[in-house]
């Protein structure tokens, strides 16, 4: 993977694990020389991380609606920082940017970029391998749900499967690294999900 994209909140709890977890990301990132693709912000875990890859001499490239620029949370100091009309063309050229995405702990707006590159992989839109950062087990719950899905015939385990989920931010970029992506596409001739 040459760029990962890394959806993150626009806030920080102060967890000092999480910052941990958000730092040696950046450091793997880094020393793999793989540039950051995220969604342009100074502000929260997305300027810690920014911050975090520019301070170990990474790249880091930021995609941010005219919108919020306005509101003055882009970080000018990127390696490049791309303004856009919406959310959407955020998302789109953050995905078109990257060799693969992880998701940090975040809120609404965090879990919406997972699920729909999630659902975009799953209709063979794009290839990349999709990693969830589970920091302090953050998204325990939201993978229960999968599984949930899974067993109530919602989701079919090999797209479960998509979801590649460690605790660690090396461990989850080795494993990205190795993942071959494989969707199942089946389900648009055959509905049964069995």
């Amino acid at each position: 993977m040459k760029s990962i994209c890394v959806f993150c909140g626009a806030n920080f709890n102060g967890d000092p694990v999480l910052k941990q977890a958000v730092e040696q990301l950046a450091e793997v990132m880094v020393s793999r020389d793989i540039t950051l693709v995220y969604g342009g912000g100074k502000v929260g875990v997305m300027g810690i991380l920014a911050d975090a890859v520019l301070k170990e001499g990474g790249k880091a490239i930021g995609i941010i609606p005219q919108f919020l620029m306005d509101k003055e949370v882009g970080h000018t100091g990127l390696t490049e920082l791309h303004i856009v009309e919406n959310m959407h063309q955020r998302k789109q050229m953050m995905n078109d940017l990257s060799d693969g995405i992880i998701t940090l702990p975040g809120g609404l707006g965090t879990l919406e970029e997972f699920f729909e590159v999630l659902t975009w992989l799953q209709l063979g839109l794009h290839n990349h391998p999709i990693g969830l950062l589970n920091v302090n087990g953050y998204y325990d719950f939201l993978l229960k749900q999968l599984d949930v899905m899974v067993e109530q015939k919602f989701l079919k385990p090999t797209n479960r499967n998509l979801v590649i989920t460690s605790g660690d931010p090396i461990e989850l970029v080795n494993l990205m690294d190795g993942f071959n992506v494989t969707p199942d596409e089946v389900w648009f001739k055959d509905r049964n999900l069995i």
